[in-house]
């Protein structure tokens, strides 16, 4: 699903305008974004959490020279799904 169809959907479901719809839309993940940014948690309910997790740094080998290398500390974003977001995925058909 594209950001310009999930939002004609969100769009449809609340009964409001696009335009509306497309600026909230920007304005709740705006917010999302600085949270996080702020090494904050964002959980949403019946959905999951977003958390930045830090990495540390680590010793890697190249497989091919045999070469070892450090690669630096970083951060990324992480998501842990709801136990009700899990539960649903599992009555869900893989057959297509």
């Amino acid at each position: 699903m594209t950001n310009k169809e999930f939002i004609e959907e969100l769009s449809r479901r609340v009964n409001r305008p696009g335009k509306e719809t497309a600026s909230l839309v920007a304005s709740f993940t705006e917010c999302m974004s600085q949270a996080l940014q702020d090494d904050k948690t964002v959980s949403l309910q019946g959905f999951g959490a977003f958390e930045v997790k830090k990495k540390m740094e680590r010793i890697s080998v190249n497989p091919v020279t045999r070469q070892r290398f450090l690669v630096p500390p970083k951060l990324t974003l992480a998501f842990k799904p709801s136990a009700a977001l899990k539960e649903k995925f599992k009555n869900v058909s893989t057959d297509e």
